[in-house]
């Protein structure tokens, strides 16, 4: 085992007294160790429920023969950092938590690590650092909020940033935004529709590194705590029987992660993280890829912000296993992957069935043919960019506009607040990128305001930035190359022609390439926002959003 460098033999007396002053017995010492890397903290709603479920997780090691071990790690909640410098961090805290949950693992020499966080970045940083490592790992996350109640609907936090866009145009009042600020988030958890958090963690049960139920049991339930307890013992049987990281995570697994994140409409950043995490496992991903997938893999669900059910009825309905069940009937998914269950795919599903076809659709009666992601190329995006495309109301599959061209999410937001964008135009948010931002903002209050102003059905934005998994509308972002880096979206000029054609995989603005050309020779980069500090660090190191922004 990994950790006798730490506990075996007359050398490692000094590395083990240090175990004793912690109170550890000789007989702990003789048994597997394991790391429980938990993101629990005060600040994140999907993440002060962590210490209970970090409990559960350290009995059920214990029940089966191992010596638990919880060590932290960092987490950013994305809904309190938006719409400031703090969404700066948001992304850029992905790599930090990889690389500290790598330190932590490989500094102790730990046998085996349970996994727990809940949020957008957190989860894919542990995923990504244990496929980097290659060890026994189980995610455990921390499950979804319920969902709020509003003006005599479910509602999520979507919901409440739309609201001030309401407020803003003026169609509800002060009293009307504080009821929805009071009820839209009625429990710990991860915010409950399918956004980012909700995203990563069905798609984690999907590729295989976590329990079935890990995506969908709500965060209240005591079914999680049951969870928890049931991943430390299965962390056990994966430190003996030599189960790892890359045996679950590889080409055949990422093929399916992807394809029920095109059947659940998850949110756009997963592109960015099965990138990332893929790139760790040294499996080949490229964004063709994601529409090769999408062309073929039915859209089952349209849960908030692209319709009106939230995780619970998603759990309710049958889970993550009721969509791959529904997927098998059409020959889509990989029965033979092996999972963290000992399992295969195959194994985990059997027996599973859609109990609801108001949260999963019948394969036989989707949503769309197509998945709920749509990769674009044009112009515009010579390497790619992406949008939520189940999110996308009809009639704007297909658009085009004038360009209304903004440097930064601070002033598209302002002109937004003022009226300055009417119906038609396309709203093009540029020096958002990894590089430019830096970070990569998510953009939920522009996305938000425009719905909660009846906008999502007749403006459009583009943006080298991100947009969060709560936004709807024609939202495409990652815009790649950016503009930082060079790229055609710096090039565009107020008034352009923006075409839009998203059954078509295309984005292209309507200037000749003569013209581009003329732009490109005077163009002048800015400045960069941030010159200090540890994000002017990442903005030198970390690469194109359509590599999965991770650091050179």
């Amino acid at each position: 085992m990994r950790s006798d460098n730490v506990t075996k033999g007359p050398e490692r007396a000094p590395n083990r007294s240090l175990f004793y002053a912690l109170g550890y017995t000789k007989e702990d010492l003789d048994k597997p160790l394991i790391a429980v890397v938990s993101a629990h903290s005060d600040i994140v709603p999907g993440h002060m429920n962590l210490d209970k479920l970090t409990d559960a997780v350290k009995m059920g090691i214990e029940a089966a023969g191992g010596t638990p071990f919880m060590v932290p790690a960092i987490g950013v909640c994305d809904g309190i950092a938006m719409g400031h410098i703090g969404m700066k961090y948001s992304l850029a805290s992905r790599e930090l938590i990889a690389d500290s949950t790598e330190t932590m693992v490989m500094a102790h020499q730990f046998d085996g690590a349970v996994l727990i966080p809940n949020c957008d970045k957190i989860v894919p940083g542990m995923v990504m650092a244990a496929v980097r490592m290659d060890i026994p790992a189980v995610v455990c996350s921390g499950g979804p909020m319920l969902a709020g109640r509003y003006d005599g609907q479910e509602v999520s936090l979507s919901k409440m940033f739309e609201a001030v866009g309401a407020y803003k145009a003026g169609m509800i009042n002060e009293e009307k935004l504080e009821e929805c600020t009071q009820n839209c988030c009625p429990s710990c958890g991860s915010c409950s529709g399918m956004y980012t958090a909700n995203s990563m963690n069905c798609l984690c049960e999907a590729i295989g590194i976590a329990l079935p139920g890990n995506g969908t049991i709500p965060a209240v339930y005591a079914k999680r705590l049951q969870l928890g307890r049931a991943s430390g013992a299965a962390i056990m049987e994966m430190v003996k029987k030599g189960i790892t990281a890359r045996d679950i995570i590889n080409e055949r697994s990422v093929r399916n992660a992807l394809t029920c994140d095109m059947a659940l409409g998850c949110s756009t950043n997963t592109v960015l993280h099965l990138l990332a995490i893929a790139n760790e496992a040294g499996v080949d991903l490229d964004l063709n890829l994601f529409n090769e997938i999408s062309a073929k893999t039915p859209n089952l669900c349209h849960l908030a912000p692209a319709g009106p059910t939230h995780m619970p009825d998603l759990y309710e309905a049958g889970g993550i296993a009721a969509v791959q069940a529904e997927l098998a009937k059409k020959d889509l998914l990989d029965l033979d992957c092996i999972t963290v269950t000992g399992k295969t795919v195959g194994e985990n599903i059997k027996g599973a069935f859609n109990r609801n076809k108001n949260a999963i659709r019948p394969i036989d009666d989707p949503y769309s043919e197509t998945g709920g992601l749509q990769i674009l190329f044009g112009n515009i995006a010579p390497d790619g960019c992406v949008v939520k495309r189940s999110a996308v109301a009809p009639e704007m599959l297909t658009h085009t506009g004038p360009a209304r061209v903004f440097n930064s999410e601070d002033d598209a937001i302002k002109a937004i607040y003022e009226g300055q964008i009417v119906p038609g135009d396309v709203v093009v948010i540029r020096y958002e990128g990894p590089q430019g931002g830096p970070g990569m903002r998510e953009m939920l209050n522009p996305t938000s305001a425009l719905a909660g102003m009846k906008l999502d059905k007749t403006v459009a934005l583009i943006t080298d930035g991100r947009f969060s998994g709560a936004s709807r509308g024609a939202a495409i972002g990652h815009v790649c190359p950016e503009a930082f880096a060079g790229g055609p979206i710096g090039l565009i000029e107020e008034g352009d022609q923006i075409q839009i054609d998203i059954p078509n995989a295309s984005i292209n603005v309507l200037v000749s390439e003569d013209e581009l050309t003329k732009r490109k020779a005077t163009y002048v980069r800015p400045e960069p926002n941030i010159k200090s500090g540890w994000l002017a660090r990442y903005a030198r190191l970390v690469d194109g959003a359509n590599h999965g922004a991770v650091m050179k």
